[in-house]
């Protein structure tokens, strides 16, 4: 009975001697290169794509398309998230949209000064009409600007943080990095794996 069992693995231990430890060594060795150029080319790709949005924000261009596209990037690729070369955190911040928006707001709130200005001297003018600069009119025109300019002549306040953004990206993706890895993986594990039968395989036989 012990000699028949001897015989199946010494069996099993010559079937497993063609399946060559290089095979698994090579193809981890390819394929993680492989892995390793994938993963530069995600990161490359996230930041061609940054650098497009941040020229696009500032151009005054579609930003929401460039935006749309840096996102779909970054969350479909591992090792595609971004990280400020300044230590700057959001990383991407649009900060020419956000100027421009400031700016308009400044100018629509100095229109809106002008016209309850230009409001309060008609009321004014039509309310002292002998009135000298410095008697009744000038007063009359500051309590004027006083009660009705203030309510729709305010600032809007514009949060900074709606033009900050980081994307995180997957822990892994289906493309040629994930693969690639995956492969990397399985390559090592059936290279323990068939390292390990081999050494048990010899530790039974010579029993």
């Amino acid at each position: 009975m012990m000699v028949m069992h001897k015989r199946k693995l010494h069996h099993l231990l010559v079937a497993l001697r063609p399946i060559s430890y290089w095979y698994f060594v090579v193809i981890f060795i390819v394929s993680g290169f492989a892995a390793a150029y994938a993963l530069r080319q995600n990161n490359l790709g996230a930041i061609e794509r940054r650098d497009h949005l941040l020229q696009v924000d500032k151009q005054n261009g579609d930003v929401e398309v460039a935006l749309k596209e840096l996102r779909g990037y970054t969350y479909s690729h591992m090792n595609a998230g971004l990280a400020s070369d300044t230590g700057i955190y959001p990383p991407i911040q649009l900060k020419y949209t956000y100027d421009r928006l400031v700016a308009a707001e400044k100018v629509r709130v100095e229109g809106a000064n002008r016209d309850v200005y230009a409001e309060a001297q008609r009321d004014c003018e039509r309310r002292f009409p002998l009135g000298l600069s410095g008697s009744n009119r000038l007063p009359c025109i500051r309590g004027y600007i006083d009660a009705h300019g203030k309510a729709e002549a305010q600032p809007h306040e514009i949060p900074d943080g709606l033009y900050k953004f980081d994307f995180v990206s997957p822990a892994w993706s289906p493309d040629l990095a994930g693969w690639s890895l995956v492969v990397a993986g399985l390559a090592l594990l059936l290279l323990i794996v068939r390292t390990a039968a081999q050494l048990w395989l010899r530790h039974q036989l010579s029993d």
